[in-house]
């Protein structure tokens, strides 16, 4: 029997074999010298989910696409409805067999508005009274999806949050306009959605997997595998090496299965708020009316809570602005959240991505020296995991959570005192970011100060102080000790006061 199948106890307790949807036989991907995909044979069963964990570079990204039909493999085939299609498929035939995927890039178009979006990859929806169609297909979704949304298929796509856009990509995948949804592949889907709103998408997935449809949920969150998936494939090093049932799984047995190690349970160090209790505070009133006060003594991390959307990202931003002011005296980084639309350069090269603050000495009026940049991107791809292509190749060439570890490490490696972080762990395994949280800790420790936007409650045990934001506004602040998941949730849906 293949390594991926499984079998399940029927009505009459006999053992069975699920029935198979789609299966990958010896897969392989190559990227000049570089095997991104190493002989993948993989059995997707109907109405499953199947988590995909691995680290950055892993290979997911690249299986999915291949399964999606946006790329064909080097070797190999796919086989589903008795056929075998050799290296794969193209993106149409996919679609006419039923096949979605949500990547984990938006592909929305800013100019259009969602009903318009959906007509994009819905080339069926034509004639007198298409617009009137997808809104309704669209909108019915979002409704199953994400009750409560307020999003109207009329709404331009480019006046949505990250988080409202990630929402409509989401519901588009799973949308059925004429051929049946059979598999809906999902690929980091709640990176840019908060709590309350992921739990909703997990809700669905199950949801769908219980009326016959199979996900595809690639995710770095550990607890998203657990209550969602009922196998989880591993992937290291663009090979399946374990196949796990999710049945008595627990988080520990997938770090282990993907060969990375978490020590001590990286707990956050209280010395670090202890030696900072009376430094000088950097102080910021924010917002319409300059109404919303936030203070950081030098040498912290200050959070930023709340569900998605409301202010916290247009926060940092003021923030970022204020710091810049002639006559300010700080120094500032910015390690963005949307990473394609405010993060990086895409026709740069990984180097010059990760150190853009030291291409051009003001002073000297001359231009890095090439071997220079190299020395330090080295240390800090060493110091960060940046793994799977040359310094000098384009920053595309990774996978999004290494292009997000060129984000993070380009600002720790820059001379700035005040670094401010709009959600950066999107898409960064969990081992990059146990070492991630033992750098900001150091950091902190030596007079840096961080403010921290994050979706992942979990992250606000390694700030000293948290904000809670509900439309715009501040609800609650909270120290590191009173900052429980219980309290977040509750400052969330606090009705703002004037």
């Amino acid at each position: 029997m293949n390594h991926s199948e499984s079998t399940v106890l029927n009505v009459a307790g006999v053992e069975a074999v699920p029935e198979r949807l789609l299966s990958t036989r010896a897969v392989d991907v190559n990227f000049g010298s570089v095997r991104a995909l190493q002989g993948v044979d993989f059995d997707f069963h109907k109405g499953e989910c199947v988590a995909i964990a691995g680290h950055n570079g892993a290979g997911k990204s690249t299986l999915m696409s291949v399964l999606a039909g946006a790329r064909r493999a080097t070797a190999g085939s796919l086989q589903i409805d008795g056929a075998t299609h050799e290296r794969g498929f193209d993106a149409d035939e996919a679609r006419s067999l039923g096949i979605r995927c949500v990547f984990q890039e938006l592909s929305l178009c800013p100019n259009l508005t969602i009903e318009e979006n959906m007509r994009a990859v819905h080339p069926q929806l034509r004639h007198f009274g298409w617009r009137k169609r997808a809104r309704a297909v669209i909108e019915a979704q979002l409704d199953a999806i994400f009750p409560g949304h307020g999003l109207r298929g009329t709404d331009l796509v480019g006046d949505l949050s990250l988080t409202q856009q990630q929402m409509v990509e989401i519901a588009r995948g799973f949308a059925c306009v004429d051929t049946p949804v059979r598999l809906v592949i999902l690929d980091e889907p709640t990176s840019s959605l908060d709590k309350y709103t992921a739990e909703q998408l997990l809700a669905y997935i199950r949801q769908s997997a219980a009326a016959g449809v199979t996900c595809i949920l690639i995710t770095h969150m550990l607890e998203e595998m657990l209550k969602s998936a009922d196998r989880v494939m591993v992937m290291r090093d663009g090979k399946v090496v374990s196949t796990l049932a999710v049945q008595n799984l627990d988080k520990e047995q997938i770090i282990r299965a993907m060969g990375q190690f978490v020590e001590g349970g990286s707990a956050p160090a209280q010395r670090v708020a202890q030696a900072n209790s009376t430094a000088a505070k950097l102080q910021w009133k924010v917002g319409p009316g300059k109404r919303t006060h936030i203070e950081a003594a030098r040498g912290t991390i200050v959070g930023f809570a709340g569900l998605a959307g409301q202010g916290q990202t247009a926060l940092l931003h003021e923030i970022y602005a204020q710091a810049r002011k002639r006559g300010s005296q700080q120094t500032v980084a910015f390690v963005a959240g949307d990473r394609r639309a405010d993060g990086v350069f895409i026709d740069w090269s990984i180097a010059q991505n990760f150190d853009i603050r030291r291409l051009y000495n003001q002073g000297s009026a001359t231009w890095i020296n090439g071997d220079a940049l190299r020395e330090l991107f080295d240390t800090w791809a060493k110091k960060i995991n940046i793994r799977g292509a040359a310094p000098t190749e384009n920053i595309l060439s990774l996978s999004g959570g290494n292009q997000q570890k060129v984000l993070f490490a380009r600002a720790l490696a820059s001379d700035a005192d005040l670094v401010l972080m709009d959600d950066p762990m999107r898409g960064v395994d969990i081992g990059t970011k146990v070492e991630i949280y033992a750098l900001l800790q150091a950091e902190a420790a030596r007079g840096r100060t961080f403010i921290w936007y994050t979706t992942e409650n979990d992250e606000f045990a390694y700030c000293d102080t948290t904000y809670v934001f509900r439309s715009g506004r501040v609800t609650r602040v909270l120290d590191r000790s009173a900052c429980t998941e219980e309290a977040l949730l509750a400052a969330s849906f606090d009705e703002v006061t004037a």
